[in-house]
């Protein structure tokens, strides 16, 4: 690989869902900004009016990339905290206007006791109702589990052996009354699109919002909000070839939210604190170039794709077992169980892949992701699952090359549990 030192010349790495390399051109924007143009934003001189401009452009980058408008993009620190203001944001703010949930009396009470620092009981409802999905990142399932602890009443959706959210049930769900639906674009373990634009106008016609964690799509296929009818989108910097600890939330124009962090009242109110400016122009620098890029490399990374897992499938035969859905899925992800084997064994035996054995941030356990369990796979494939995600620097040579790693690893890693 090699691609200007961003990679050792001993790895192949296909863990671009994990992490993407900040890309040169990327690191060549930002560069002043770490330099010369150090200014405040708030500022009023010339190194303020630089800092200003610079953010003026790179929210006219991130809108185009979404189709959205620049004053509907919400800069953050990943797509975490974006995830996080969406769902907190909705909350706080009917917390903050009562008259909107019918529940005056109890709200009221409830935002004492959190004004207080005081634990909110249990039985107390705040009137706040979000539907979720059981295989959403943990920064979306914690946030709830977060809100459920103050009285916000939580719905997990199941979802089918593909990993897609059941309509109908929504449908149900819906008709019981509901604040948000927050369902990810796509699914960061296995990949598969969920259909956020039916979700979005199921949602609506029941008078719910709705949010969509979009972290792993943005870059990787084209995504306007429009099209997708959604009225809040996060986005995650490191996924789209920018450097980690920047991100943003897009927030459709008349959409409320309470602002989670408090302070000077940047970002026009909706979160305060000075703004990371080199980073935030990486993120503008780097949505500009997936929008230029796209949607040829959609083509591409799918492709790459494919041939990984046809190399795999020839050698492997019925023992490789594909998760997720086999057509509506992220072009660039991979997720297959080598069955009756470890993923995690494997993958250490394929010393020169850098690769995952489902979500990073559950990387080296032993145990079946908690995605592929709500998804009902089995066990003897789900504890064999290997997630392999190519991107923008990966080549057909790596491919082949880690594909006949990662199967000589399968090999010796069968022969090992079949040995007395």
């Amino acid at each position: 690989m090699g691609m200007d030192g961003l990679f050792s010349e001993s790895t192949i790495y296909l863990d671009y869902n994990a992490t993407t390399p900040t890309d040169p051109r990327v690191r060549e924007a930002m560069a002043p900004y770490l330099g010369e143009r150090f200014g405040n934003p708030s500022s009023a001189y010339l190194y303020g009016r630089q800092a200003r401009e610079a953010l003026v452009r790179a929210r006219a980058q991130v809108a185009a990339l979404l189709g959205a408008q620049p004053e509907e993009i919400v800069f953050t620190s990943g797509g975490t905290e974006a995830n996080n203001m969406a769902l907190k944001g909705v909350f706080f703010a009917r917390l903050a206007h009562p008259e909107v949930s019918g529940r005056g009396r109890l709200i009221a009470a409830l935002v004492r006791r959190l004004a207080h620092g005081l634990r909110v009981l249990g039985s107390r409802r705040s009137g706040v109702h979000i539907v979720t999905s059981a295989i959403e990142h943990p920064a979306t399932l914690a946030t709830c589990s977060f809100l459920e602890r103050l009285g916000c009443r939580i719905t997990r959706l199941p979802v089918d052996r593909y990993g897609v959210v059941d309509l109908q049930l929504l449908r149900r769900v819906l008709q019981q009354g509901a604040t948000l639906v927050s369902i990810m674009h796509s699914n960061n373990e296995v990949g598969t699109l969920e259909p956020i634009r039916d979700i979005a106008r199921l949602a609506h016609a029941y008078g719910a919002l709705v949010h969509t964690d979009a972290a792993q799509s943005v870059g990787k296929l084209p995504l306007h909000v429009a099209e997708l009818e959604v009225d809040m989108l996060s986005v995650a910097g490191h996924k789209l070839y920018a450097p980690k600890g920047v991100g943003a939330l897009y927030v459709k124009s008349g959409i409320t939210l309470e602002p989670w962090l408090h302070g000077a009242g940047q970002e026009s109110g909706r979160r305060a604190g000075t703004e990371a400016v080199a980073l935030i122009v990486a993120l503008g620098s780097a949505c500009e170039l997936a929008r230029s890029e796209l949607p040829d490399s959609t083509q591409r990374l799918r492709s790459l794709r494919d041939r990984l897992h046809r190399r795999l499938q020839e050698a492997w035969g019925e023992r490789l077992v594909l998760h997720g859905h086999p057509v509506e899925r992220l072009p660039n992800t991979l997720n297959v169980g080598f069955v009756g084997l470890h993923g995690a064994e494997v993958l250490e035996r394929a010393g020169q892949v850098a690769a995952s054995t489902g979500s990073a941030c559950h990387a080296g356990q032993k145990h079946m992701s908690p995605v592929l369990r709500a998804m009902g796979v089995s066990e003897a494939s789900g504890l064999g699952a290997v997630r392999l995600s190519v991107g923008r620097y990966t080549t057909e040579a790596d491919v082949d090359t880690a594909a006949q790693a990662l199967v000589s690893a399968a090999r010796s890693a069968q022969m090992s549990v079949c040995s007395p």
